[in-house]
């Protein structure tokens, strides 16, 4: 195997996030701090695009909806730009400059603490502000999916925020690519059976799909 080879496969399982990279060596992905945002941009790019145009697709005019952080939340939001009459509450400040472009939206911005890595908001204040609402469809992503349903995500205050959207959501979707079933994370958001419908872009594990009936999951595949 030549070293260009190696160079390349350890490219990959970095993008997948299964290593991370530094200075003379590569570890396992950290499961108490995520992937710099910028790079998370850039990682399966086209398939967070196909799964935010898929979810996008099923919200119907004149529906109200929270969207939470996340660059696969974002692409879904770069979807809505041409919906008619909807209302969005977000603690993503990337969301609502891209959802502004949308003359027939309405963009409610959530107060709190501006996290400067990737511009979302969090803190108390946030989830007091989102206490003030019940809309139709929160869209959530998460970082890990386990095995067993559990829904996991780094920060602590970012995931109390998602946990108060999905209590002031009539309906939760979530939107995750194939690579949230192989990444660890620290701190549990929920679970599966706490979601009406799954947006990914490949055929779930054998070991989630057993479950998702018994949990009542919509699962639409954006392949």
């Amino acid at each position: 195997m030549t070293t260009q080879t190696i160079r390349r496969d350890i490219r990959a399982l970095e993008e997948d996030g299964q290593l991370s990279r530094f200075h003379g060596g590569v570890s396992p992905a950290s499961t108490v701090q995520n992937i710099d945002y910028a790079q998370r941009q850039v990682m399966h790019a086209e398939a967070k695009r196909r799964i935010g145009m898929l979810a996008a697709s099923h919200v119907e005019a004149g529906r109200s909806l929270i969207l939470n952080i996340g660059t696969t939340t974002e692409q879904a939001s770069h979807a809505l730009v041409r919906h008619k009459d909807i209302r969005v509450v977000t603690n993503n400040l990337n969301v609502a400059a891209i959802l502004s472009d949308n003359e027939d939206a309405e963009i409610i911005i959530a107060g709190g603490l501006v996290r400067n890595r990737d511009r979302g908001v969090v803190g108390e204040a946030t989830i007091d502000f989102m206490r003030q609402f019940k809309v139709d469809i929160g869209i959530i992503g998460v970082s890990s999916i386990e095995a067993d349903g559990t829904l996991l995500d780094y920060d602590y205050r970012e995931v109390r925020v998602a946990q108060a959207i999905m209590e002031q959501s009539r309906e939760v979707w979530l939107v995750a690519d194939r690579t949230k079933f192989e990444r660890r994370a620290l701190v549990r958001l929920g679970h599966l059976s706490q979601i009406d419908k799954f947006f990914p872009d490949a055929p779930v594990p054998d070991a989630i799909r057993e479950g998702l009936g018994e949990w009542e999951v919509e699962v639409l595949v954006a392949n």
